[in-house]
């Protein structure tokens, strides 16, 4: 007998994935919970634990196939069946139909009818206690530190964006298995599908038919990776979503360059980077704090803003595989150095593939730096559901004049892209303004920051 191991779901609304790796190959013997395949989603590579053991029989995916949500992926000989997989509800054998309570056919003796057994009566059909809402049996105020799961289970349940502490466990003592965080991953899903939810370009026109390109010469075509695909559609939907303004200025960084230089050492040690991007990082997380319609988001469909108690700040990533945005959480409560180490860590996750899920999830603002390439102004494009983007240029020496002469100074483009609908433009040129003055006088952090 052969089990089938199929895509599960992956929550988010995912429907397709990318397999970047098969983790066996036919005739390993595999266990439950064991990681057989690592594929990429929209914001980072996973291990996808199995729910059957026993020997892989065939393998029917490669590395590089693109695979929707309930397809097989590969067989296992003699597996064993998820341990908290419910038995398919138990027909009521025959089920007896209830006998009327007036019988056509009058019985040939009035024997006395034997007592009904508990039995004779058909119990409801048992509901799969994975697909049972949490009751009021369950433990109050769960953690993901007091839920009953293997360890393999929590990280499957962290990698897929599951709480692992509102999953209801259909294992002895309420003990959650990977199926039920499957489980409770479709439920999320179906209940956002059945919920009226704003398109990628609300109001827009559809995009007319291509042209036959190859009229004109050769073309070739290639696939999008998951990570491309998923960012074109969401900036889709920050750029229809969100009306946005950009304003541009330049921070004069000739003083901060030279304290930059001269404390380099001391990030180095810790294993870190001090660049000018950092420092920002820094400005900015302070600024936050002071400007907090910058530190939130907005819900239309209540009509309320929502602000944050954090500072979770996102620094974009260019990577082989696209733009990824690894999160500096509780960045305000961090120093430069600690900052430095921080980015130098998750940009080399990110390049290597290596992210997480935690990694790149709660940002409530996002710097993107284009000054390592080239450029000076540029329009980023918010990260939605955020209200605001700070791009940083490329820094050059420039004529600059000050106390009325010409001096040469280090001047640094910044474009700060907001949402109009929550701020202001003068709120924008304020907060702009706090972040310039807090670069050109540093000491500015310690006084207000």
């Amino acid at each position: 007998m052969s089990i089938e191991f199929k895509l599960p779901e992956l929550g988010e609304n995912i429907e397709t994935i990318q397999v970047t790796r098969v983790l066996v190959k036919p005739g390993d013997t595999v266990t439950a919970e064991q990681p057989l395949l690592e594929v990429e989603t929209d914001k980072a590579t996973i291990e996808v634990p199995g729910d059957v053991a026993g020997t892989v029989d065939a393998v029917l995916v490669s590395d590089g196939d693109e695979v929707s949500v309930g397809q097989v992926m590969l067989t296992v000989a003699d597996g064993d069946a998820p341990a908290a997989a419910p038995a398919p509800a138990a027909e009521p054998e025959s089920a007896p139909e209830p006998t009327p309570v007036s019988d056509p056919e009058p019985t040939p003796a009035p024997e006395p009818a034997p007592a009904p057994t508990p039995e004779a009566a058909p119990e409801p059909e048992p509901v799969p206690a994975d697909l049972r809402p949490p009751t009021s049996d369950s433990p109050a105020s769960p953690t993901p530190y007091n839920v009953p799961a293997a360890p393999s289970v929590r990280r499957f349940a962290r990698d897929i964006g599951i709480d692992v502490a509102q999953v209801t466990g259909s294992g002895p003592n309420g003990r959650v298995s990977i199926d039920d965080v499957k489980a409770f991953a479709k439920q999320a899903n179906e209940s956002r599908d059945a919920a009226p939810a704003a398109t990628v370009a609300s109001g827009a026109v559809a995009p007319p038919p291509l042209p036959d390109f190859e009229k004109w010469g050769a073309v070739e075509r290639k696939k999008m990776s998951v990570i491309r695909r998923k960012t074109a559609e969401h900036m889709s939907l920050s750029w229809s979503q969100v009306p946005h303004v950009t304003i541009f200025d330049k921070a004069d960084i000739t003083e901060l360059d030279v304290l930059r230089k001269r404390y380099a050492d001391h990030a180095a040690d810790a294993g870190g980077k001090l660049t000018m991007a950092v420092m920002v990082c820094k400005v900015v997380a302070a600024a936050m704090k002071r400007f907090p319609q910058f530190n939130a988001s907005i819900d239309m469909g209540t009509k309320e803003i929502i602000r944050k108690q954090y500072v979770n700040l996102g620094v974009a990533v260019s990577t082989e595989r696209g733009l990824v945005v690894p999160v500096i959480h509780n960045a305000d409560q961090k120093n430069m150095v600690e900052i430095a180490v921080e980015i130098a860590e998750l940009a080399a996750k990110a390049r290597e593939g290596k992210i997480q899920l935690d990694d790149l999830e709660g940002g409530t603002f996002t710097v993107t730096n284009l000054g390592r390439i080239c450029g000076t102004y540029f329009t980023p494009i918010i990260n939605y559901p955020e209200v605001a983007i700070l791009g940083i240029g490329r820094a050059k020496l420039e004529p600059v004049v000050k106390d009325g002469a010409v001096e040469t100074r280090m001047m640094l483009p910044l474009s700060l892209s907001f949402d109009h609908r929550i701020i202001d433009g003068a709120d924008g040129a304020q907060f702009l303004g706090w972040i310039i003055d807090a670069i050109q006088e540093p000491l500015l952090l310690s006084l207000q920051g």
